[in-house]
Formats: structure tokens, C-alpha cells, sequence
């Protein structure tokens, strides 16, 4: 059973300008009752990919019923669409970019996608370069406030998504410095030590369990918390000791 509505919010705004504040009061002023919940709005700016990896390892962790508002939108006020997709008993509301899909895929996949098409859900005037305060979060508010999915706008059968990962790529690093690859430990079952090849160096890390099972400023891999493999260095900072970010490529292998 759905549980009561509810609004996540990620974005690249940041948090040193009003632009969170602003759709938080537009939200507020749609559907006052409605929690939003603030995924993270640090997204790197116009890093579609990135705010693609956060969004899709973050709102399965939500009940059915949820409306997840998402704008990282760098063609903002272009032909791109602007969408909801529906997907697990789960809304997404985002910009027609690549950056809702794998969140819906994680969701068991979308089922209906609409181009936001109806006035009457979006703000009178509508900017041509805020559309998170102008479209997307009146949108989902009226969503989760009740307004039918069907009276978002027409179908829409061709969604864009993103270029799909390449095993040995970088997904993300996160705050703590730990290198997250487009690897499954499942990819390396029956080896107790991994060979590491980055920048012309190679290294081996044990494939353990977490990052208590080797010294400290030792290097170790494991099974992160969505199911990648990561790279870690316990207490340390694996992303600067490798010198890699996300987008780049490590070699990894059996050691």
C-alpha cells in the first residue's frame, strides 16, 4: 500500500543562491501538507549523469505514493520536454534529458510517460531559465496534492536516457573519497585481491566485506551499499590517492 505523499528534491542549484527556497515555496504553496525531502541539490552543475546515479540509488528507498522532482537541465528553455514518468507507484518529474530513467528502471521500470503539456499545473508565467521553480515543482505538488496522472499532458513513447556505463568507469565518488565503478563484485567471483591500473600505476586492493577489514590508509574493495564495486582506502581517500573522478576509467582485475 502507497503511504502518504510525499516530495523528494534533487537539483545542481547549490545552496549559496534562493533557488531551493524558491520551489520549496512554491511547493508549500500548492500542497502545504506534502514533506519534501531534500536529496541533495550539490549535483555537480549540468552533470546529468551524475544527478541520473544519485536519483536511481536513492528513491527505492521511498514508499509507493512518492513524487520525486529532479532538475539538472542544462537545455533548460530549448525544445527538450519537460516529463513525468510513472514507475513502481512512484512519480518522477524532471526535464526530458536522460536524468529520470535509470531511477525508473530501478523502480521496476516505467509504465506510462506524459509531456507536461497542461497550464493549469504549472505557474501563470513561466520563465524561460527556472523551469525547476515554473514547471517542475508546481507539477509535482499538483501531483502529489492528487491531481489524476492523466491530466499532465499527452504519452510519450521515446524518452531520452544517458549513455549507458562501460565496466571499469567511474560512477561516482562520493564525500568520503570512495571510488564507486560500473562493476558488480559478481564480476570478479572467487578473487581475494583485485589488480589496479590507473594513470600507469598499478596497485592490488583485497576484495573484502568493508573498509574495517584492513588497516588503517590501507586500500581495499567491496560491495558498496547499491551493489557496485568501490574502491576504498579505510579512513583515507581512495578517489585522490588514484587521482581518478567520475567519468574516468580504472583496469580493473583479478590480482
Amino acid at each position: 500500500m502507497a503511504g502518504a505523499p510525499r516530495i523528494t528534491f534533487t537539483t545542481d542549484y547549490g545552496l549559496a543562491d534562493g533557488f531551493v527556497a524558491a520551489c520549496h515555496g512554491v511547493i508549500a504553496g500548492i500542497a502545504p501538507a506534502v514533506p519534501v525531502v531534500d536529496v541533495t541539490h550539490q549535483v555537480p552543475p549540468g552533470d546529468i549523469r551524475r544527478g541520473a546515479l544519485v536519483l536511481a540509488q536513492t528513491v527505492p528507498w521511498f514508499p509507493a505514493g512518492s513524487v520525486h522532482v529532479a532538475v539538472v537541465d542544462p537545455g533548460v528553455g530549448t525544445t527538450r520536454r519537460a516529463i513525468v514518468l510513472r514507475a513502481g507507484g512512484h512519480l518522477l518529474v524532471g526535464p526530458d534529458n536522460g536524468l529520470l530513467i535509470w531511477a525508473a528502471r530501478e523502480l521496476g521500470g516505467p509504465t506510462e510517460i506524459r509531456e507536461i503539456a497542461n497550464p493549469a499545473l504549472t505557474l501563470a508565467r513561466v520563465s524561460r531559465t527556472f523551469h525547476g521553480r515554473d514547471v517542475f515543482a508546481p507539477v509535482a505538488a499538483h501531483l502529489a496534492a492528487g491531481t489524476p496522472f492523466a491530466e499532465v499532458g499527452p504519452a510519450v513513447t521515446d524518452p531520452a536516457a544517458p549513455a549507458e556505463p562501460v565496466p571499469g568507469e567511474v560512477l561516482t565518488v562520493d564525500h568520503f573519497g570512495n571510488v564507486q565503478l560500473a562493476h558488480s563484485t559478481a564480476d570478479f567471483a572467487g578473487a581475494d585481491t583485485l589488480r589496479i591500473e590507473v594513470g600507469g600505476r598499478v596497485l592490488t586492493a583485497p576484495l573484502r566485506g568493508t573498509f574495517g577489514e584492513v588497516a588503517a590508509g590501507e586500500l581495499v574493495a567491496y560491495a558498496d551499499s547499491a551493489g557496485f564495486l568501490a574502491i576504498s582506502v579505510n579512513r583515507g581517500d581512495a578517489a585522490g590517492l588514484l587521482g581518478v573522478r567520475a567519468g574516468d576509467r580504472i583496469d580493473v582485475r583479478p590480482g
